[in-house]
C-alpha cells in the first residue's frame, strides 16, 4: 500500500475544492516557499512518488528545483501533458486551464518536462477523453512510444468524467508497433465514485499500474451544510474518525488503499498540516464492516461529475 503526493494544490493557490473558503495570492514567493516545504516534508516522511503537471501552475518548476537537492534513485516523478495553466495566479480568473491534446502541445510541454529526467518515470496524457481524439492520434501515440523506448518511461493517462471507464477500456487496446502503449492509469476513485471497480480486474490481469486521484472527492468528504444529501456519509465518517482517532481524510485515503491493493493513492495536501493529517492513514486498518459501510455511500458517476462541475475554484 503506497501513498504519493499530488502537486495540483502546491503549484497554484486556486484549485477545485470545497474545503478551503479563501486563499491568499498576495505573496507568491511565500506560497512557493510553503509548497517547497510540503514537498520536502513528504519526502522526509517516506513519500517517494510525486505527481505533477504543467497545468498545475508552478508545480513542475517547483518539483524540478526541489530535485536539485536530491540524489535518491527511489524518487519517482510522474508528470503529464495536455493542459496549460492560464489563470496567472489571478483569484478572479474565469478560465484557469486550457486543454489541448495536439502534437504541438505535447512537444512543447515535453521540452520542459524532460528536465525532470532521470527521476521522471511516468509520462501521462492529462485527462484523456474520447472527445479530443487523443487515443486515436497516430502522431501523438508514436511520439509517446518513442519517449517510452528512449527513456524507459512508463506511459500513462489520467481520466476524468462520467465515461472514465470507457476511456480506460479504449486505452487498454492502444498499440504502437505491436506494443501496448499505456502502463499507468491515474483514475478518480473514492467511496462516492466507485466506477473504477467495473474495470479493475482487467487492469490487474494486464498488470497495469493504478494511481488514485481525488480520494477526498475534492473536499466533499468533509462535513458541509451545502450538501445535506451526504448526511449519512458525514455521520459515518465522524464515527470512524473517532473510532480510529484520525481525521476523516485519513479514513478516506485508507479506504482507497485497502480496496485497491497495490495502487498508489495520491494525497493532495496543500500544507504541512494537511499532509500530516493525511499520513495518519498509515497507522490504521479499516475492518471489513467499515469498508462495506463506506462503499454504501456511492453515487452514480453522472451525479458525482455533475456536482463536481459546479464546484468553485478557491
Amino acid at each position: 500500500m503506497k501513498l504519493g503526493l499530488g502537486t495540483a494544490a502546491l503549484g497554484r493557490p486556486q484549485y477545485i475544492n470545497v474545503r478551503t473558503a479563501k486563499c491568499d495570492n498576495s505573496d507568491l514567493e511565500k506560497f512557493r516557499k510553503e509548497s517547497f516545504q510540503v514537498l520536502e516534508n513528504a519526502y522526509q516522511m517516506g513519500i517517494r512518488y510525486f505527481d505533477t503537471a504543467p497545468g498545475y501552475g508552478l508545480a513542475e518548476e517547483l518539483v524540478l528545483e526541489w530535485l536539485q537537492s536530491k540524489k535518491d534513485k527511489t524518487i519517482k516523478i510522474a508528470t503529464k501533458w495536455g493542459y496549460t495553466y492560464t489563470a496567472n495566479f489571478d483569484a478572479n480568473a474565469t478560465v484557469h486551464e486550457v486543454k489541448e491534446h495536439s502534437i504541438a502541445k505535447l512537444k512543447e510541454q515535453w521540452h520542459f518536462s524532460e528536465q525532470l529526467l532521470p527521476y521522471l518515470k511516468v509520462y501521462q496524457i492529462h485527462s484523456a477523453t474520447l472527445e479530443t481524439g487523443v487515443l486515436e492520434n497516430k502522431e501523438v501515440l508514436a511520439f509517446l512510444h518513442r519517449l517510452k523506448q528512449k527513456h524507459q518511461l512508463k506511459i500513462g493517462l489520467s481520466t476524468t468524467g462520467t465515461n472514465q471507464v470507457e476511456v480506460i477500456k479504449k486505452a487498454l487496446s492502444v498499440q504502437v508497433h505491436g506494443d501496448f502503449l499505456f502502463d499507468v492509469y491515474q483514475v478518480t476513485y473514492n467511496f462516492l465514485d466507485q466506477s473504477l471497480l467495473s474495470v479493475l480486474n482487467e487492469l490487474k490481469e494486464k498488470n497495469k499500474q493504478i494511481v488514485i486521484k481525488e480520494a477526498l472527492a475534492n473536499g466533499r468528504i468533509f462535513k458541509n451544510g451545502n450538501y445535506p444529501h451526504y448526511s449519512k456519509m458525514y455521520f459515518l465518517l465522524e464515527n470512524l474518525a473517532k473510532k480510529y482517532k484520525v481525521g476523516v481524510d485519513a479514513i478516506a485515503l485508507k479506504y482507497c488503499l485497502q480496496t485497491i491493493p497495490n495502487a498508489t493513492v495520491l494525497s493532495g495536501a496543500s500544507s504541512i498540516e494537511q499532509l500530516n493529517e493525511n499520513l495518519e492513514t498509515k497507522r490504521i486498518s479499516l475492518l471489513d464492516a467499515d469498508i462495506e459501510a463506506l462503499s454504501s455511500c456511492k453515487v452514480s458517476p453522472e451525479f458525482y461529475w455533475k456536482e463536481r462541475k459546479n464546484l468553485a475554484w478557491n
